[in-house]
């Protein structure tokens, strides 16, 4: 079924990313045809990464779906949630407020889990697209390494540890994690019906800037929410960027994507975007009362994101790659901007 397929010659069973390189065979109105792979391969599957040296060959499929060899996925999911935790405990340096590190590590330990489930949903839902597009068609689904089963079962686990911590926290981070979960489970398939996936993204992304607030008070108030609200735009930004990597194998397939519906006016919206998200984040800022040193960060924020808008080559998808990895500083800024605005 899918345009792209690995030849298979040298076993029965042949490991799929030992052959990118080798060549493919391109499914074309006139029939089959051998074409010869580019030598440097698309796929975001690397040969001789840390997952291959030091995992056991029968996690290393699984470590892949769940994206543990691309932890920027990661960070941008846990980034709201240190957010709304740093917000929410103004007593940084009297003790009792402060949450501590063990909090700080349930929300790191839930980010790996929780974005790895998520990644399995979205590789369950898209395998037969994935195993058309040149980036991803060597995934664990796609290229046959896991079966479906194998999936579920490991999707289960990684929701069974992201529930185990969400209920060791407050209450009220309870119903918040359940309410996500609609969000979680719809964002896979937004792509075949809206030019916006990336909203829904940032609607599942930011959350934990809510839960991070409700684990330190118990409640919630306008800073976490305008936090959250301007973190939906900063993934506006960064996931339209990372869009544009995929935007020709999307439109051959029917794929939508905010890269497909903005094309060359991209940059003016990026910038749009950017703006949002630095305002709101301000009105987060003024409205749990941080100091100083809080505009010092988000300052260094806003001129990151300007960074990524004005210098994107959205038709290089090396560069989109780069800027989109980049984010990390931005969440890493405001992190220490919001830690530093307390004193």
């Amino acid at each position: 079924m899918g345009l792209v397929r690995t030849i298979r010659e040298a076993s029965p069973h042949p490991d799929p990313l030992a052959q990118a390189g080798e060549g493919v065979r391109s499914e074309a109105e006139d029939g089959w045809r051998l074409t010869a792979e580019p030598s440097t391969d698309p796929s975001d599957i690397h040969r001789g990464d840390w997952v291959e040296r030091w995992l056991p060959g029968w996690i290393e499929p699984f470590a892949r779906l769940a994206r543990w060899d691309r932890p920027i996925g990661t960070w941008l999911l846990l980034f709201p949630g240190w957010w709304g935790i740093a917000l929410g405990s103004p007593g940084l340096t009297r003790g009792p407020t402060w949450p501590g590190p063990m909090l700080l590590l349930l929300f790191a330990i839930g980010a790996v889990a929780m974005r790895g489930a998520g990644c399995t949903l979205n590789d369950i839902a898209d395998r037969d697209y994935d195993g058309k597009v040149a980036r991803t068609r060597l995934r664990p689904l796609p290229s046959g390494r896991v079966t479906v089963s194998q999936a579920i079962v490991f999707m289960a686990a990684q929701l069974a540890i992201g529930a185990a911590i969400l209920f060791s926290l407050k209450p009220l981070c309870w119903w918040l994690g359940l309410g996500v979960l609609v969000l979680i489970g719809t964002y896979p398939f937004m792509k075949r019906i809206t030019y916006w996936p990336q909203l829904f993204l940032g609607l599942n992304f930011n959350w934990g800037a809510l839960l991070g607030w409700a684990a330190v008070t118990g409640s919630l108030a306008w800073p976490p929410v305008l936090l959250y609200l301007g973190g939906i735009f900063w993934t506006l930004g960064y996931d339209t960027i990372y869009a544009h990597q995929d935007k020709e194998d999307d439109a051959r397939i029917g794929v939508k994507s905010s890269a497909l519906s903005l094309g060359e006016r991209t940059r003016p919206f990026l910038f749009l975007f950017y703006t949002a998200a630095i305002a709101l984040w301000a009105a987060a800022g003024i409205s749990a009362a941080l100091g100083l040193l809080f505009w010092v960060g988000l300052a260094g924020a806003a001129l990151q994101l300007a960074w990524q808008a004005a210098l994107v080559n959205t038709e290089d998808p090396t560069d989109c790659l780069a800027k989109f990895r980049s984010n990390r500083i931005t969440g890493g800024l405001l992190l220490a901007g919001i830690v530093a605005g307390h004193f």
